[in-house]
């Protein structure tokens, strides 16, 4: 079976679930080296008190194919990311693709102003999905363009044409969704020069395992919770988001992507990957198009 990352060197800071972990995953079943970094493992959880550990994902990725390694850091700590890139250089010397996917908040504050909002916890929002990226990429671009080639993947929620034509849930969310955008255009024009690539990208409508959780389905009966929410018919795996990272990443021609903003679901149709049903479920054109647009739940042209 082909491998075609078998000599590739990936970080996916943020890897413990969700969007991190088939990403990480996916990245693997092409032969990579990933390293997958999280708060929580078998011995200690973060404040996001889920089971999910990075030693799971690790395995997950040596079960794929390629070869797991699990680090325990807080990317808010610099010193800690730091002594990550430093252990990447020493083991492998090199660092092909970066995948800013650091989020770790723990509630959602529906509809409400900065003013309205608890303003600790927007402070904190901000930091881990803006000050985590930065960080990150302080310490580990370095390594990155040592040689050309490099990919850098700020893995957000919406395109930048939706989130500029849309409020994003609440004033801190809204803010750090764009960030995220915002960030792979600057270092695009960062990297440039280095014959590296930097983009955003966002997932449609995830089945995280918080998400499956909260309809109280598995991935495996996950159509049944249309009947509680319709338009979740549109709704993908985490094997689907890795998918569309992982074909960038083979992608002799990415720095056509280059400050562009992408999503899973436009990317499905360039590179031909498909999700696990074999759809290619296109969130974004039917969030506008269908469900902002009032109309009954129906993917029908959009999967």
């Amino acid at each position: 079976m082909q491998k075609p990352l078998v000599n590739k060197v990936v970080l996916v800071a943020g890897a413990t679930r969700a969007a991190g972990r088939g990403i990480a995953v996916q990245l693997g079943a092409a032969g990579a080296t990933v390293y997958v970094t999280g708060r929580t493992t078998r011995s200690e959880r973060s404040e996001m008190n889920r089971p999910e550990t990075i030693e799971e994902t690790a395995a997950l990725v040596d079960e794929a194919g390629g070869r797991g390694i699990a680090v325990q850091v807080d990317h808010l700590v610099p010193d800690e990311v730091r002594a990550l890139v430093t252990r990447i250089k020493g083991e492998h010397d090199r660092l092909h693709v970066l995948v800013n996917n650091i989020w770790g908040a723990t509630k959602m504050e529906w509809n409400k102003s900065v003013w309205e909002s608890d303003l600790d916890y927007g402070l904190q929002t901000l930091r881990l999905a803006v000050d985590t990226h930065a960080i990150t990429s302080h310490f580990a671009i370095p390594l990155l363009i040592e040689e050309p080639g490099g990919l850098v993947v700020e893995v957000t929620d919406g395109t930048a044409e939706y989130n500029a034509a849309n409020y994003r849930v609440s004033f801190f969310y809204d803010l750090a969704k764009a960030s995220n955008i915002r960030m792979a255009y600057a270092l695009a024009h960062e990297l440039q020069p280095f014959g590296a690539t930097a983009v955003s990208f966002t997932p449609g409508w995830l089945r995280s395992e918080q998400m499956l959780d909260n309809y109280g389905v598995t991935e495996s009966n996950w159509y049944d919770a249309t009947m509680r929410s319709p338009h979740f018919a549109i709704s993908e795996s985490p094997a689907f988001v890795g998918r569309a990272v992982a074909a960038l990443a083979q992608d002799p021609n990415v720095s056509r992507w280059n400050g562009q903003s992408l999503s899973s679901g436009h990317l499905a149709k360039i590179y031909g990957f498909t999700d696990l049903d074999g759809s290619q479920p296109d969130a974004w054109r039917y969030l506008t198009e269908v469900q902002d647009a009032g109309k009954p739940a129906d993917v029908t042209g959009y999967r």
